[in-house]
């Protein structure tokens, strides 16, 4: 199989990626020229970062209850993700099952080889063989690209504006800024907002590239873009039909999803992790035109 770049997606990727870079330079520069503790804030990020980095796995299984299993737990499921792996040229992943009435899949893991693709039992009893390739191919995809990895660098500047807002509305009710000081840490408090609006605006516009490329990447390892458009359907139209108290138990793993279980909760397409279902068949249709050679 070949890995045919969409260089479209691929550029948008990274000017995103460069804007949160520029985004956290300028950020640096004021919190050095007001003379604030920037570097006990910046490893507390760090650390923040690369707990979220090595640990992200287990908190999202943990978060969700989805248990690992064994091959000869779920042999077919095995043997669907150990053939797509092969496909993609990634090492085996672990397996995991959760038990939900929200037909739903994720991959979690720091890299290809401590990677973990999760999908519910409901959508297992749901989606047809080649649906079901598709969505786990999207999980591989994620996978392939690292994409744990690039969130959690690009969450990065917002920890670091959350912390000094935190660090603001802490000390200011108790009282720990004096009336010289508090001229400029109120400026310091206002751009840290800003800052942190702007870079979780570009975080969501970077989560729902990843997904276009994941979506992508199933259509090159299945080479049949037309049955994740099936399964996108599907699971869209049966999560309408969850209860919502079953929704709201896998709130924390929302953005991990194929497609968001919460999704009602954006307000618009800027606030929401994925992409709406529309452009996602369309980038999909496209692919297949790609595939045919037309």
């Amino acid at each position: 199989m070949e890995w045919k770049r969409d260089w479209g997606l691929t550029t948008r990727v990274w000017f995103t990626g460069l804007l949160l870079l520029l985004l956290y330079l300028v950020f640096m520069t004021i919190l050095f020229s007001f003379g604030v503790g920037t570097w006990v804030i910046v490893l507390l990020a760090v650390g923040m970062g690369l707990f979220q980095y090595f640990f992200s796995d287990k908190m999202v299984l943990w978060s969700t209850g989805a248990k690992i299993v064994e091959a000869d737990e779920q042999p077919q499921l095995y043997q669907m993700v150990e053939k797509l792996s092969r496909e993609a040229n990634l090492p085996m992943p672990k397996l995991a099952i959760m038990q939900s009435p929200v037909p739903n899949a994720f991959a979690t893991g720091r890299s290809p080889k401590h990677a973990v693709v999760a999908c519910t039992d409901s959508i297992m009893r749901l989606l047809s063989r080649d649906e079901l390739e598709a969505v786990l191919a999207h999980e591989l995809s994620h996978v392939k690209n690292r994409d744990i990895l690039t969130m959690t660098l690009a969450s990065f500047i917002a920890m670091i504006a959350s912390m000094i807002m935190q660090n603001f509305f802490f000390s200011a009710l108790l009282g720990g800024r004096n009336n010289r000081e508090g001229g400029s840490w109120i400026v310091v408090w206002i751009v840290s907002i800003i800052v942190y609006v702007i870079s979780t605006l570009l975080i969501l516009a970077l989560s729902r590239y990843r997904e276009f490329a994941a979506d992508r990447g199933s259509a090159l390892i299945t080479r049949n873009p037309r049955a994740l458009i099936s399964a996108l359907n599907k699971i869209s139209g049966r999560m309408e039909l969850v209860p919502p108290q079953a929704k709201a138990k896998v709130e924390g793993a929302n953005a991990f999803f194929i497609i968001p279980a919460l999704s009602g909760n954006a307000i618009m397409e800027l606030l929401s992790t994925h992409p709406p279902l529309e452009k996602r068949i369309a980038n999909l249709e496209k692919v297949e035109t790609e595939l045919r050679g037309y």
